[in-house]
């Protein structure tokens, strides 16, 4: 199997949850600034969770760049992922309209953390089925960016409980380290195109 067929799927699954996170945004009552106030933190979650839909979205289509077949094996880790990237409108509508209250905002960490645990699964299933020249395995080497991201997820599931801000801070952080394009796979690209 080609891997058009699940960029295809990954990207209907990606469109829908981010339309159902935009639909929890609710019109404000009233026309000054201060109407938007009671908005503001349901609007700050779509914010980060949109950010980090779409840098799972860039990652995916990286990684699928590289991967020569699709395997079952592909295909059941890649649900995975759907299935936890699927619960962040949930959590995240949970987290916003409890002004970053310390459950939900434990839970979205644990969204988070086994989001970043099954794309690592997903990774790992595709080195496995590219053989020991997997064009992925040569660009990603042991993903230490994505070990320390569910590590600082980790963090900031308990972090809740003691302060939210702390916790949302790491998820921030988390992002942001991500969302600078990760050259590895692109460099990959490069030194390919330069070969042919």
């Amino acid at each position: 199997m080609r891997n058009d067929r699940i960029n295809a799927f990954s990207d209907g699954v990606i469109a829908i949850l981010i339309t159902i996170m935009v639909l929890e945004l609710k019109v404000p009552h009233g026309t000054d600034v201060l109407a938007l106030r009671g908005v503001l933190p349901v609007f700050l979650a779509y914010v980060l969770s949109f950010v980090v839909i779409a840098i799972y979205w860039n990652n995916h289509h990286h990684m699928l760049a590289l991967t020569d077949r699709i395997t079952g094996g592909i295909l059941w880790a890649n649900l995975h992922l759907r299935f936890w990237l699927s619960l962040l409108p949930f959590v995240t509508g949970w987290m916003g309209e409890n002004h970053f209250a310390a459950l939900p905002t434990a839970l979205y960490g644990v969204v988070l953390v086994l989001a970043g645990v099954s794309y690592y699964i997903l990774e790992q299933v595709i080195v496995r089925s590219q053989g020991p020249s997997s064009r992925l395995k040569a660009a990603v080497g042991n993903d230490a960016k994505g070990k320390i991201s569910v590590v600082l997820y980790v963090v900031a599931i308990p972090l809740a409980f003691v302060n939210q801000i702390f916790s949302d801070a790491l998820y921030v952080a988390v992002a942001l380290m991500w969302l600078i394009p990760d050259k590895r796979i692109e460099q990959r690209f490069r030194r390919e195109e330069n070969r042919d």
